[in-house]
């Protein structure tokens, strides 16, 4: 009997489902997503991949999930209507803000504006200090009548956000039993449970985004639920966290702001896995799609992990332009560049493509689904580099025609050469990610040069030939079935759960029990959070981490801890422990600045756990048989820059081709989700993993 796994990862145009089965063979489906409601798109996409594969629905043990729906809903505002319930005093916290302008010399600069207009805010009696002590206690009958203003007002979601509750979440649990009790139809968040750290405005923000997307994201996964489990699928689903690893449903029904970057972050998590598969450690992780283009650092085999990011950015690069979140993520950029961005003339008479995309309705002009606007997919497809008879794996029909016609209008207001626009519209999105590649690195004190490009999505392969040269890197690698590689990376995650609290601790004076006690804390609820997975995911590894900073600084520095115990049976002597601290932080600090200064006492600030568990039941791919080359299975003409002109060209059926397969560009190899281009420059060979990999030569050698 064969077991299989389910992988979905719903997109801004496409959603891709991947089934495999634990004897090696991959599935997979690329459908139009379905905006309106987003289920039936899945599930359309599940039914015609299980029916087309045979696949009992009893036979499948896993479903893994990952979206953007919640990221679009905060992006787009579509979220629930939400109030703000806060210490007396403090409602506007949330649109002050930190008071630092993102362009000191934009004079009409415009804040992102809140979730919650200052209408929806309410303001209760009760204080906690910042060691979590009671300066005043709270009144029910206030809260209620604050609640109930809130109510009638119209919201259906409200978030509790009292000053203080990292040190202690009494008052906010008591409040938030109170609006059960008496508003049972209200969705409730509390700050003490999504985001418990300092700094008031970042947690606030946090609270206030989880509480307007709650409503939408239960919504959601309970429909996901009822239809997947009227096809018979009863496995139970688990979702991809913005972390890069997987948590159960429920968990992530109370907490859905975790998951607004998981499809990002499902993409990076299948990059590394495809870049371990032939030793390359190392990689600039490049994953773009119909809507937008992603990039993340993989390092040592590990995708960079943040704490914290901005979400729906006024200004896309300006830091302080977005609505601050505070949770643990995959660390990436994410511009708008996709298949469906739209090229315009801007007043000044040049071309710009994006960020605006036609997305899958109507989508781009070839789509023929109304969509009249010229976007990179049409510019591809009069280039040459797509086959409009093998898009989406023949599953979508297109008009060539459309684009050309579409991109000839473009061409007549800039009164260029319709191909000279194709090709700079195809030239514009390559510069613009290779822009996010230079700071995204650069910001990190990386060198592009000294990576490996490895590239995903449906638009990954076909602009990677050019990015890549434009940021200086020489080898790229793209994987097998690299259109769904996100879909596919939600199948080999590990399970993971992070939990934070803010303490302040110094290591050379505090009491290491009370430290040891506070992480031991975190670890149980880590340890808890996993128990629902523990049948298909684990043993569980902890890690300690925490924020450090040195006494007075405002900066926090992220650093991983040394393994415990800190004290009690099986720690080191006291004065280890203590020195291992210190130097944990001040490694981190030289790595990052340089050096040191001297004498300045450490303090950490916020303490984390993150608990992982690598799935019991791992897919292992079967090497690819060493062949032949192949010969084309068809010839096109393609455009080239380097030739300036169309080119008549190889075009390889990706399945066909064995390990030891080699070439020399230009030619292109195609598969049911992708192509890959291969300019003139390009040498590339098939590896026995599947994978593709491209070294970019000199003509001269």
């Amino acid at each position: 009997m064969k077991e299989w796994a389910i992988g979905i990862d719903i997109g801004g145009t496409f959603t891709d489902v991947v089934a495999l089965d634990y004897a090696g063979n991959m599935h997979s489906l690329k459908v139009l997503t379905t905006h309106g409601d987003p289920a039936e798109g899945v599930t359309d996409g599940v039914r015609q991949l299980i029916e087309s594969c045979g696949i009992n629905p009893s036979d499948v043990k896993r479903i893994v999930h990952a979206t953007t729906l919640f990221a679009n809903a905060l992006i787009e505002r579509r979220g629930a209507c939400t109030g703000l319930l806060t210490n007396q005093g403090f409602k506007d916290i949330v649109e002050i803000g930190n008071e630092r302008k993102y362009d000191l010399y934009d004079l009409a600069i415009e804040r992102a504006p809140t979730l919650v207009p200052r209408n929806l805010r309410a303001e209760i009696v009760g204080r906690l200090d910042a060691r979590g002590n009671e300066l005043e206690p709270l009144n029910a009958d206030d809260a209620r009548a604050a609640v109930s203003r809130l109510v009638d007002a119209g919201v259906k979601s409200i978030a509790v956000c009292l000053l203080h509750s990292y040190a202690s979440g009494k008052h906010e649990q008591t409040v938030g039993e109170w609006i059960k009790r008496d508003f049972p139809g209200v969705a409730v968040t509390l700050s003490s449970e999504v985001a418990p750290v300092i700094r008031e405005f970042e947690r606030i923000s946090t609270t206030v985004a989880n509480a307007y997307i709650k409503p939408l994201a239960s919504r959601y996964l309970d429909a996901l639920e009822g239809r997947l489990a009227a096809l018979e699928l009863r496995s139970g689903v688990l979702m991809m966290l913005s972390n890069g690893g997987l948590c159960h449903i429920s968990d992530a029904k109370r907490n859905p702001i975790e998951l607004l970057e998981s499809g990002p972050a499902a993409g990076a998590i299948s990059a590394t896995h495809y870049g371990l598969r032939d030793a390359h450690s190392n990689l600039l992780a490049f994953d773009m799609g119909g809507t937008t283009a992603k990039l993340s650092l993989v390092e040592h085999g590990r995708p960079a992990i943040a704490f914290g990011f901005e979400a729906a950015r006024r200004k896309r690069f300006a830091e302080g332009s977005g609505i601050p979140i505070r949770i643990t993520t995959v660390d990436l950029i994410e511009i708008g560049a996709g298949g469906g961005s739209i090229a315009r003339q801007d007043q000044l008479g040049l071309l710009k493509v994006g960020p605006e995309s036609a997305g899958s309705e109507p989508g781009p002009a070839c789509y023929g689904r109304g969509g009249d606007q010229p976007t990179v997919t049409d510019a591809n497809l009069v280039l040459g580099y797509l086959n409009p008879a093998y898009f989406a794996g023949g599953t979508l029909k297109i008009d060539i025609g459309k684009a050309h016609a579409a991109i000839g209008r473009l061409s007549d207001s800039l009164a260029r050469d319709p191909i000279e626009v194709a090709w700079g519209m195809h030239d514009i999105v390559a510069e613009n990610m290779a822009g996010a590649a230079r700071v995204h690195v650069a910001e990190r004190g990386r060198d592009p040069r000294a990576f490996v490009l490895l590239c995903t999505g449906g638009g990954g392969p076909l602009h990677a030939y050019y990015v890549a040269q434009k940021i200086g890197v020489r080898t790229i690698i793209c994987p097998p079935a690299a259109g769904v590689a996100s879909a596919y990376g939600l199948l080999v995650a590990s399970a993971r759960a992070d939990r934070s609290r803010t303490m302040s601790f110094k290591p050379a004076l505090d009491s290491l029990d009370t430290l040891e006690g506070a992480l031991a804390a975190l670890e149980a609820e880590v340890s808890s959070s996993l128990h629902h997975v523990q049948e298909t995911f684990g043993p569980t590894v902890l890690t300690r981490h925490a924020d450090g900073r040195f006494i007075g600084q405002g900066f926090n520095l992220p650093l991983r801890l040394p393994d415990g115990p800190y004290a009690g049976a099986g720690a080191g002597s006291e004065e280890e422990v203590r020195a291992n601290l210190v130097a944990a932080f001040e490694g981190e600090y030289r790595k990052k600045f340089g050096r040191t200064p001297p004498d300045v006492p450490v303090e950490l600030v916020n303490l984390r756990v993150a608990g992982e568990a690598p799935p019991r039941k791992r897919f292992t791919a079967e090497q690819l048989g060493v062949g032949g080359t192949p010969p084309p299975k068809e010839m096109r003409q393609v455009f080239f820059k380097e030739a300036n002109g169309y080119v008549t060209t190889p075009i390889y059926e990706r399945s066909a081709l064995r390990a030891g397969f080699t070439a020399v560009g230009p030619l292109l190899i195609e598969d049911a989700s992708s192509t890959l281009v291969v300019g003139p420059k390009g040498h590339v060979e098939q590896f026995p993993s599947g994978n593709l990999v491209i070294t970019i030569k000199d003509q001269e050698s």
